[in-house]
This record gives structure tokens, sequence and C-alpha cells, in this order.
């Protein structure tokens, strides 16, 4: 069901399946790509290898993966890091002193304070500015701009920028580098490049592992010559990931289809419980009609996942009365696992994020985020029910 989006084309499961998982590259024939944990490789002569020479350079078992992310978002290329945060540094790597960047002014907050606290402190400009207003999007870049980094929905207010219009107002400008962190809806329900995004960032801790036990990150892109510079970076920075989170990772893509489908899902149903209760003042869910940016979410996006945030009626108190009482969802940061969670993003996940922004943004003590796992949606709703109405007597 795709409740109003994009309709998913044909291949999708396939590819996560098969790409780069071909038997024939092991001389055994396995059908489950092996690990590779060696960290040196023989070499026939004196700098002459078989494609691998240092596991930090290149590893057997991260190819597979790699091969099989940029697949599933059409790219060309795939890229493997340590974290999201990891890959996030990689690609701010390739700035220099002196250059600009703009960013959306919601944005996951390891992400702003990354970029607060040490990118400035190396010497790279920023502005944050909201994506969703393109005409102060288009102002905030000035002529020494080389990166635009956005993350669309957003985190944790999941506002839905137009990544079409991104990229033409960026690409308008000049040699500018267009970065989507997908991260929300993976590759599944959004691909970036086929709306003019020059790069495609992950953090694979969350929806594309899945399991809530690989924490990973991943840029995907079709330009060679930013292959070429993030590849050399891999390399030269080192925040690599390792051969065993590799294999756990690629062993989840196989069933991401299906887990995205059912997070949809269990979330739409959620969403809707939480908009008709009495002590919710707002939901935040772009598969909802109320939600300011529904049509472009539904014309942009092959459907939703089971991240969003909503709005409580009352206070600090009341939120925090709710957190400690639910039971099914746990009380913890993060998102995307088979689990369900739930956090107050101006304590936690974005307790980074200076005050005046976050009062700015409506990140109150009352906003909180939910990443709806796979639980039978009977028992979640009724886990929130009860939460609610222990909230309500604080």
């Amino acid at each position: 069901m795709n409740y109003g989006f994009k309709e998913q084309p044909r291949g999708f499961a396939t590819k996560a399946i098969h790409v780069g998982q071909e038997p024939e590259q092991w001389k055994s024939l396995c059908v489950v790509p092996q690990i590779s944990l060696s960290t040196t490789f023989k070499q026939d002569g004196p700098g002459e290898h078989r494609g691998f020479e240092y596991s930090r350079s290149g590893n057997p078992t991260r190819n597979v993966l790699e091969k099989c992310l940029a697949s599933l978002d059409n790219a060309k290329y795939g890229l493997t890091f340590a974290s999201g945060l990891g890959a996030t540094t990689t690609v701010l790597t390739m700035l220099s002193s002196g250059d600009h960047i703009v960013v959306g002014d919601d944005v996951y907050g390891g992400t702003n304070r990354l970029i607060r606290q040490v990118g400035t402190r190396l010497g790279i400009d920023v502005t944050f500015a909201d994506p969703c207003n393109l005409d102060e999007f288009s102002k905030a870049i000035k002529p020494n701009t080389k990166l635009v980094w956005v993350e669309t929905p957003t985190n944790p207010l999941t506002k839905v920028a137009d990544i079409r219009a991104l990229s033409a107002i960026v690409h308008n400008k000049g040699d500018i580098i267009l970065a989507i962190d997908n991260t929300f809806l993976t590759s599944y329900f959004q691909r970036p490049l086929e709306l003019g995004a020059d790069l495609v960032c992950y953090s694979l801790t969350k929806y594309m592992n899945g399991h809530s036990d690989v924490v990973m990150g991943a840029v995907t892109m079709n330009l060679e010559n930013l292959y070429d510079r993030l590849k050399f970076l891999q390399n030269a920075v080192g925040i690599v990931p390792s051969p065993f989170d590799c294999y756990q990772v690629n062993r989840s893509l196989k069933t991401l289809a299906l887990r995205m489908e059912q997070h949809q899902k269990n979330a739409i149903a959620v969403a809707k419980f939480l908009e008709s209760h009495e002590f919710v003042e707002k939901v935040l869910h772009p598969g909802l009609p109320s939600h300011p940016h529904h049509q472009l979410a539904l014309k942009q996006t092959y459907g939703y996942s089971g991240v969003f945030s909503f709005y409580l009626k009352g206070g600090l108190n009341n939120a925090k009365a709710f957190l400690k009482a639910v039971h099914v969802f746990t009380l913890a940061e993060s998102l995307g696992g088979y689990e369900s969670l739930a956090e107050l993003p101006a304590i936690m996940t974005h307790a980074s994020v200076p005050a005046e922004d976050r009062k700015k943004l409506g990140i109150t003590d009352s906003l909180i985020r939910l990443s709806v796992g796979l639980e039978d949606i009977e028992d979640l709703i009724a886990d929130l029910e009860q939460a609610l109405d222990v909230a309500k007597k604080f």
C-alpha cells in the first residue's frame, strides 16, 4: 500500500538481495558473501596486488556492501564509513579553510555539533537556513559556498524540502555540491540522486541496518570526480567500518523493503491514533494530510518510514511522565530498529543545539519523537494510550 505516495518501481528487493552477492566472485561459490577479516593481502610482486593491499584501503566484504548500497540508490558508486557522522566528517574534509557551507536549520544534533564546534574551528564558514523556504535558502548561498547539506525529512520536525527545486537553485549558483541526508527514508522510500542531488548520505545505523546492532554510515553518488575524492579521503582519513559490521548491514538490506513497508504501516496507524487523542496538541507526520508538506511528500517520495514527532499538551513534566510510563516503546535515543523507541529531543538527541535555535525551530519540552517499530500495532497503540493517561495527571 502506498498511501498516495509515488508508486515504487519493480526490482528494489531483487537488487537488495543479489547485487554484489555473486557467488562466482569467491572460489568456494558461497551464496552468502564471506567475511574477510584479514588486515593485509599478499602481493604478487612489490606494488603488484589483486585489488587489495591493506584493509583500510579496500576490503572484499566492504566492496560487496558498497556495490549493493549504490544499486539501491540507482547510483554508480557507494562508500561506507564507521558511522553516519564519520560519513559527514569525510564529506566535510573535501573542504578547505575559508570555504562556506549552507546547512538546513533542522538537522540531527550530532551534525549540528560537528559543524558548529569542529567545522568552524577548522576555518569553515557556515550558514543555517530553512530548506523549505527557497528564497531564504538561495540568499544564504555565497560566492565561496562549496557544499549544501540538507536533511529531508528533517530531524526532528519532519519538514520536507523540495530536492528538485533545491538542486536547481544550488547548481545555478556555481560549482556547489548538494548533499542530502536520506537516513529517515532510506533508498526504498526516497532516491535523491533522481531529483538532482550530488551526494546521498546515510547513517546506516538506522533503518538500513535496522537491527540496532551496528554503527555505520555511507555515501552514494553518480559523479566520478566526487567518488575519486571521497574514496581517497575514505583511505586517508581512515573512518572505515569493520568487515563484520559490513557483513551485518549487507545481511539487513535483504529485508529492507519488507521492513520499511511494515514501519510505514505501523507508524501511520500510530500517527492517526495520536492525532485523535485529546492530550496531543499536534502530530508531525508527512503521510498525514494535516502535515504542511504532505503534498510535496506524496510527489517526491515512495512512502514514509516509522519516525515522526508530536507535541503533547502540557510541558516538561508531562513529557517526562509520558516517557517514563511507556513499556512497549523504549525510552532511548536513535531510530530505525525493529523495536519502537521514544525520546525527548530537547534534552536528548538535540540537546547540543543552542537553546535559542531550539526555541526558534519549535524543539520544545513537549516535542516527543517516536521511532515506530515492527511490534503488533495494537500493542503499540495500547502502550501510548496508557502513557498518555499517566501524562495527563502531571
